[in-house]
Parts: C-alpha cells; sequence; structure tokens
C-alpha cells in the first residue's frame, strides 16, 4: 500500500510519509505495552497484597500518558501529510491531464476522469490521514498484547498465537476473492457517472424532442447495474467479515477453556488467568475491527491503482530539440488519420501561404475540424505531416505552437468567472488595450457595453449566467 502511495505521488513524499508511519506503529506498540502491564496490576489486585499493585498502577499511567502523547503526535502528523499528498496530487493529476492527447479523452473517460478527480483522489488520499493509524493499531497492537501473553504464559501466548495467521489468511484470500468485483462495481460507477453527466448536458435538446423518458430509463438501467454490482461486492466481503470474527472469537474461548484447565490444575494462578483473558479481550477488539478498515484500504488501493494508471499514460510526446518556425505558412503532406476504427482523413494534401486564407466546406463529418485539430496538435497524425512555417508541428514545441495559432472552437466553454477573467485566460499577461483590442475584434465589446457590470460580469461556469445577453 505505501509502495503504491508513493508510486502515484513520487518519492518526494517518502520522508514524511515513512516518518508518519514509525510514528503510528511506535503509537500501537505503546498502546499494546499500556495494556500489558494490566496482568501485574490485576496479579496484585486478586493476590496476596494489594498494596504491591501501586508501583504498577504508576507504572500503567505513566505508559497511559506516553501513549496518549504519541497519539496525538501520529494523528497530527497525519492529517497534516495526508493534506500535502492531497494538494500535491491534485496538481499532478491536473498537471498531466493537460498534458494528455485529447484523443484520450474519449466519451467513456468523462465518468472516469470525473470520479477520479472527486472521489478517487479523496479515497485514494485518505490513507494516511484516516485509514492508516487504525490499520497499524489492528495489526500491531495484537501482536504486542500476544507477545507479552507469552512472556507470563507460554501456553497461553501460543494459545493466542495461533489466531494470527488464521487471521492473515483470512485478510490475503478476502482481498483476492473481493478484486473481480470492485473492480467491476468501480466501471459501473465510472459508466454511471458519464450517464448523469451526459444526461445533464442534454437537457435542452431531450426536452424539446419530447424524449426525457426514454434517457431517462437508460440513466435509470445504469443506476442499477451500480446497485447490483455494489451487492455483489458486499456479499462477496462477508465470508471474510465472518471468518475474521468466527477465528477471534475461537481464539478467546480457547483462552478461556485453557486458562480455566491451567488454573484447576495448578500451574497458574486465577488472577493471572483473568488479567491474560482481559488482554486477550482487548486483543480481540482491534482484530474484529479489522475487517471492516480492510476493505476500506482496498477500496482506497483500487482507486491509487487506477490513479496510477492514469498517471503512467503517455502524454503527447515532445520534440528533444524543438524547432522554432520562423514563416505561418501552412501545409498538409498526404495526411491520414483514423478516428477509432473509421478513416476521417485520407491522403490529404494542402497549403495555405502566409497572410491567405482557405475556407474548407463540406457536410458534417468530413472531417473539416479535425484538420484544425491536427494543426493544433490535438492529435497526431497516422501519415503524412502537417507543417506550420516548413516545421512539422511534431518537432515544435507545444507553448510555441499554440503562440503561432489563435483557435475559435464551435462550442466554447466559459469558466466560472467574470468576462475579463475569460478573455485573459488567451494571454494572461495582455494589458488593457490589447484586452480591449481582441474584445472588439471579437464583436464581444458591444455585449459588454450593454452589461450593468461591465467586464466584472460573472458568466457562471459554462456559461451559465450569460444566457440572453
Amino acid at each position: 500500500m505505501i509502495r503504491m502511495l508513493l508510486s502515484v505521488l513520487g518519492h518526494e513524499y517518502a520522508q514524511p510519509v515513512r516518518r508518519t508511519v514509525a510514528l503510528m506503529t511506535t503509537t500501537a506498540v505503546v498502546e499494546g505495552l499500556s495494556y500489558a502491564l494490566l496482568v501485574p496490576v490485576l496479579r496484585s489486585l486478586f493476590g496476596g497484597a494489594p498494596g504491591d499493585a501501586w508501583p504498577w498502577l504508576i507504572a500503567l499511567g505513566g505508559a497511559v500518558a506516553v501513549y496518549a502523547v504519541l497519539r496525538y503526535v501520529s494523528d497530527l502528523s497525519g492529517f497534516r501529510v495526508g493534506t500535502t499528498l492531497l494538494l500535491g496530487m491534485y496538481h499532478r493529476l491536473g498537471d498531466h491531464l493537460a498534458r494528455l492527447p485529447i484523443g484520450w479523452y474519449s466519451a467513456g473517460r468523462i465518468g472516469e476522469v470525473s470520479v477520479l478527480a472527486s472521489r478517487g483522489v479523496l479515497q485514494g488520499m485518505s490513507v494516511i490521514a484516516h485509514l492508516l493509524a487504525p490499520f497499524i493499531s489492528a495489526c500491531v497492537t495484537p501482536l504486542t498484547i500476544v507477545v507479552v501473553m507469552l512472556a507470563f504464559n507460554v501456553q497461553l501466548g501460543l494459545a493466542a498465537l495461533v489466531a494470527v495467521p488464521v487471521v492473515a489468511a483470512i485478510q490475503i484470500w478476502t482481498g483476492r476473492s473481493m478484486a473481480a468485483t470492485d473492480a467491476e462495481r468501480a466501471e459501473r460507477d465510472h459508466e454511471a457517472t458519464g450517464r448523469v453527466i451526459e444526461y445533464l448536458q442534454a437537457q435542452p435538446v431531450l426536452r424539446a424532442g419530447g424524449r426525457t423518458v426514454e434517457r431517462f430509463r437508460s440513466l435509470d438501467d445504469s443506476l442499477r447495474e451500480v446497485q447490483r454490482a455494489s451487492r455483489r461486492s458486499t456479499l462477496s466481503a462477508l465470508p471474510g467479515v465472518l471468518g475474521v470474527t468466527l477465528t477471534v472469537q475461537a481464539m478467546f474461548t480457547v483462552l478461556l477453556v485453557l486458562g480455566a484447565y491451567l488454573a484447576l490444575g495448578g500451574n497458574v494462578g486465577a488472577a493471572e488467568v483473568l488479567a491474560i483473558l482481559v488482554l486477550a479481550a482487548r486483543c480481540a477488539d482491534p482484530l474484529l475491527s479489522l475487517a471492516d478498515i480492510g476493505g476500506k484500504l482496498r477500496g482506497a488501493r483500487s482507486e491509487l491503482v487506477r490513479l496510477d494508471t492514469v498517471l503512467r499514460t503517455e502524454p503527447l510526446p515532445e520534440a528533444s530539440e524543438p524547432i522554432q518556425p520562423e514563416r505561418h505558412d501552412l501545409e498538409f503532406d498526404s495526411v491520414a488519420f483514423r478516428h477509432g476504427d473509421r478513416t476521417v482523413i485520407d491522403d490529404v494534401s494542402l497549403s495555405v501561404p502566409e497572410g491567405q486564407r482557405l475556407a474548407v466546406v463540406g457536410p458534417s463529418g468530413a472531417g473539416k475540424s479535425t484538420l484544425l485539430q491536427l494543426l493544433a496538435r490535438f492529435y497526431d497524425v497516422d501519415a503524412g505531416a502537417v507543417r506550420v512555417g516548413g516545421v512539422d508541428v511534431r518537432a515544435i514545441n507545444t507553448e510555441v505552437l499554440m503562440a503561432q495559432i489563435a483557435i475559435v472552437f464551435q462550442n466554447v466553454y466559459l469558466f466560472d468567472g467574470t468576462i475579463e477573467e475569460n478573455v485573459r485566460l488567451g494571454r494572461p499577461d495582455a494589458d488593457e488595450a490589447e484586452m480591449r483590442a481582441a474584445a472588439t475584434a471579437a464583436r464581444l465589446d458591444e455585449v459588454i457595453e450593454r452589461l450593468p457590470n461591465g467586464w466584472a460580469t460573472n458568466v457562471g461556469e459554462g456559461g451559465g449566467t450569460a444566457v440572453g445577453w
């Protein structure tokens, strides 16, 4: 889990993560040792000299105080590191998504990216802040208690030790058996999210055509599949939960019977048996929570695997020695391009001299927009070459290429902010005169003059508040 976390984040976070894990492990050991001090305390209280319990009670109080301090420090470290990891993950994911080729963003990726960027990142980064401490405590504290039990009574300690490999085997088996159902559930989640986004985006068209009922039925089917996958995932976890519960209860029963047998035979004192049974009860509590924590960790690991898969996707390759074009003429040289299984452009050649205009006319789906996308290198051609100023666009640095061309898309997306902020996205360092000149060229100045707040008018996400301008 830690290796996967560092693989996703980068090894620059290794030191704070390992320091936090070490703190949590130390805290769990001290917790187990503080429980262990109950044995001499109870043995003294129920033995012939109750006054001998005072030194042990003082030691127990000191151990609890040390545990409280360590717990506070380790939890605080976990929250701080978790917050840092969350911020770093958002930055890394955002930077990587911005460098992926546009062709990677197929329709099926909408739901996947939406889930990953929201729930996926939060769930994956919650490992350090919320899940790792209880998991380490559930594993290390019982082991510490078992070691202490071995020191006080070998027979009872060995009886408790038998449960350790059984619980570990059940956890491993549960993780492997749930891998398929977890993957199916994640796939259904992504599909349903994509359906919801598609349904919301298509509302104007669907309502105009009176097709809302059919579209809702399609979305409802997708959500029903999520419900079925969730049910299968829950049912597949039941054997592991029952297995851990039965193993822990069986261990406690064996210790109870064995302790009574040893006490009746005079091999061990009743007070010592009682103290060890109290330890066993404290050992059982974290073990019983292991199934629930393990399920959450498996879910977080699944999200980390999906994040790692996205981050390992190769971005659009950049030339090792980029070339700066000196001219602005355009050329398509025997260009061929396939989108999926469909050939969109086949052996197209054309040239546009610098300062000239070219209109590409054709029916919908003929590839007009694709020519512009190939020029901007949203995709790479399958054959031939696209050149700007005589230089293949694949040999031009992306930032330089974007500075050479200006694209007006058919569907313009407005970000939540003011008109000025949206206009400045094209060139953040533009001065006031340049910004107003761009607005005038786009006939935006006529719209701005009619608005009460002018350039400071908020357009809303996706231009939601710009309707009717």
